[in-house]
């Protein structure tokens, strides 16, 4: 096991020089390898994206007044703190 991750270890220090030294063979892998990547993420989030049909929810969504409520007293409770803040008078540090 020691053997196989030193040779590992070797192979990635190495990569970048083997890389160097055929460029052109590595830039061609990487567009290709980009093209395929690009290609199937278009595959899979515009075409088959198209191909499902929206499912129709049997119940309607429904207002929820209590919570609507509950939202609107604590924006009132907020914007009141926020009023007495700006009537607040502070000491002036520098005087």
């Amino acid at each position: 096991m020691k053997i196989k991750i030193d040779k590992i270890k070797k192979f990635f220090k190495k990569l970048p020089w083997i890389l160097g030294k055929n460029f052109f063979l590595a830039s061609i892998c990487f567009i290709i390898l980009s093209l395929i990547l690009g290609s199937f993420l278009f595959y899979r989030y515009n075409i088959l994206a198209k191909k499902v049909e929206l499912q129709i929810t049997e119940k309607p969504l429904q207002f929820d007044e209590k919570t609507y409520q509950d939202i609107l007293k604590i924006w009132q409770e907020r914007e009141e703190r926020l009023n007495e803040a700006d009537l607040r008078e502070y000491l002036n540090p520098f005087r």
